[in-house]
């Protein structure tokens, strides 16, 4: 049963009001009841994923480990490239600042265990603005992960195919994942797990192979070790540490898909991935430096672990290596297509970016919009760069940095604004200062390796915002349409007349939808946090307070009467008072969401504290405003 009335506090307006009369005024609230809400069980559905909490510790570190440990086969040479000699020491440090991001990340994930990493976690602590451009930075990122894992692949496969076309090769393999995606064919846990498996036995083989020739040849890394350095020592450590910390891309991966995750893994996907990075990214730095010189490390970035095969034990070694290495940089190139359509996805159910790119395809029911322009601006980044393995790498270096940066940030703000928040885990203040430190010395380091990186990198970051921004300024692109069409249509009355119906209709169809903020009491400053939150962020002029209760006699007293002034105070917002008989938690969400039909992800409430029943993954995609 629903029954509906007017704000039982609220005076009318007078008739004259200007703002009452205005063809996109929204209207003044009202107050509803539901009490037949229904109390049947139903599953919970989960706004990035189908079934939440399914994979186990050995699975997630495959499909996040996949794509950080595949990064060992080409930045070796990077690192030797700017620090030399001292690329083991530059690696060591690089592992160090991933051993202080372990708590930074698991301390977010465990606070707010939803799909979307940098994206998710700025989302429920700053602005959407903010965090879509956290996002546009995560997606500029997966472009180059996907165009240097795939060059790197060609390069490694060239060894088992002479005379390959890098290039072609490569663009041909982008548009090989493209097509699977599109078909469906997304990556599977336990293929991953298989080829990660496989992946950590090719390193183990290839360190324990190579090392009899290594100590045989162990003069050679006194040779290098003695070459002399433009700049000195302490030069080519920061260099060779800003371009190093290429070798921890992807270990933002799993914070990308955590609600797939059973509870307690994300930290030990972290843990995992970090001892893998510690151990083998030196381990195989000092290696190369004992088997070939630093001339011939250069000179063959981008396969170096093969060369270093065939040079310690073998053509067997070299063969082995570039299988597993084609094999495990197909799978970064896959999770870079599966990570980017699941963040578009969300952007564009948060409308963030353009509705049509959510479109299926009828056959595979697959977004193929977002994998047709992702495949795009693959092969238009690979054109520019025409393959250059340094210039991939600072790309996506600086991408990647400028995400992790953020991520300490917004675990900063997490600290500060959602103290109350639960959480298993907490980095300490100064690990976190640290962090962020070390980032911002590795992002002006790579600025500064090669400033033409800066222009690729801002050409794709700024077109991407370039878009979001037109996103959250449409309405405001639209009233500008209408009064120019006002003006320069003011003789064809009747085209204009239909011409500006059509832009109120879109204005309306915007401005129309609802968000729902789910409100704990009658507290005057937060209903008016709340409204002002949807007026900032949000492009909806409905704004819903939601108020659970068992008995009647639980219902704020002063909550419609508030709720009434406040819809006074903001007459372009129209905001709505529903009270809801039932008890609050996923089963309630689940069942409000189906009745309303808005979507979780415009659903919002407080920060529960730490005495709240329910975990925040367990309402489905809820988002956090205060």
């Amino acid at each position: 049963m629903t029954q509906k009335t007017s704000h039982p506090h609220a005076s009318p307006p007078p008739p004259q009001d200007p703002a009452e009369t205005s063809w996109d005024f929204p209207g003044w609230g009202t107050a509803e009841t539901i009490k037949d809400l229904g109390t049947e069980q139903v599953r919970v559905t989960h706004l990035d994923s189908g079934i939440a909490h399914k994979l186990g510790v050995w699975r997630s570190t495959a499909i996040c480990g996949n794509d950080i440990t595949s990064s060992c086969l080409y930045v070796t040479a990077i690192a030797a490239f700017y620090a030399g000699p001292y690329a083991p020491i530059a690696l060591a440090l690089v592992a160090a600042v991933l051993y202080l991001y372990r708590n930074v990340y698991a301390e977010v994930g465990t606070a707010l265990p939803l799909n979307g990493g940098a994206y998710n976690v700025l989302l429920n602590t700053t602005t959407k603005g903010q965090a879509s451009l956290a996002a546009c930075l995560t997606i500029l990122s997966y472009i180059a992960t996907a165009v240097l894992s795939a060059d790197a692949a060609m390069h490694y496969a060239s060894n088992l195919i002479p005379g390959l076309p890098i290039i072609l090769a490569t663009i041909g393999l982008l548009g090989l994942f493209a097509l699977l995606n599109i078909f469906g064919i997304s990556e599977s846990s336990v293929v991953a797990l298989g080829i990660f498996l496989f992946h950590i036995l090719t390193l183990t083989v290839l360190c324990f192979a190579v090392l009899p020739t290594a100590w045989a040849h162990r003069d050679i890394l006194a040779q290098n070790w003695s070459h002399p350095l433009p700049g000195g020592a302490a030069r080519a450590v920061f260099f060779g540490f800003s371009a190093a910390m290429l070798g921890i891309s992807g270990f933002e991966s799993s914070a990308n898909f955590i609600e797939e995750q059973k509870p307690g893994v994300f930290p030990k996907t972290l843990r995992n991935m970090w001892a893998i990075v510690a151990v083998f990214n030196p381990i195989i730095s000092v290696l190369a430096l004992s088997l070939l010189p630093l001339a011939a490390i250069t000179a063959s970035p981008e396969d170096l672990l093969a060369h270093m095969g065939l040079v310690g034990s073998g053509v067997w070694l070299q063969k082995w290596v570039s299988i597993d290495a084609v094999l495990v940089l197909s799978g970064a190139v896959l999770t870079s297509y599966v990570g980017v359509t699941g963040l578009v996805r969300r952007m564009s159910l948060d409308r963030c970016l353009p509705q049509v790119l959510l479109q299926e395809n009828k056959w595979r029911h697959t977004n193929h919009w977002i994998i047709l322009a992702f495949f795009g601006l693959c092969a238009s980044i690979l054109s520019v760069s025409r393959g250059d393995l340094l210039m991939l790498g600072g790309v996506y270096t600086i991408a990647f940095l400028s995400v992790m940066g953020l991520f300490a940030i917004g675990n900063i703000l997490l600290k500060v604004k959602r103290g109350r928040l639960p959480r298993a885990i907490r980095a300490s203040w100064p690990s976190v200062l640290l962090a962020l430190a070390a980032t911002s010395t590795a992002l002006v380091g790579n600025i500064l390796i090669k400033p033409a990186y800066v222009r690729v990198f801002l050409l794709y970051f700024l077109s991407a915002a370039a878009i979001v921004g037109l996103m959250f300024a449409r309405v405001q692109i639209l009233r500008l349409i209408l009064a120019a069409s006002e003006t320069f249509l003011e003789n064809l009355r009747d085209g204009n007349i239909h011409f500006s119906r059509w832009i109120m209709t879109q204005i309306k169809e915007i401005n129309g939808r609802e968000v729902i903020f789910i409100a704990e009491d009658d507290t005057l400053p937060m209903l008016n946090h709340a409204a002002i939150y949807v007026l900032e962020n949000e492009q909806n002029k409905r704004l819903r307070i939601v108020h659970t209760y068992v008995r009647e006699s639980d219902i704020p007293p002063d909550l419609a009467k508030n709720i009434s002034l406040i819809d006074h105070i903001y007459p372009d917002l129209r905001i709505d008072l529903l009270l809801v008989k039932g008890e609050f938690g996923p089963q309630l969400i689940e069942h409000l969401s189906r009745r309303l039909n808005v979507p979780k992800n415009y659903m919002f409430i407080g920060t529960p504290s730490d005495r709240f029943p329910h975990s925040l993954a367990s309402l489905g995609g809820v988002r956090l405003i205060m």
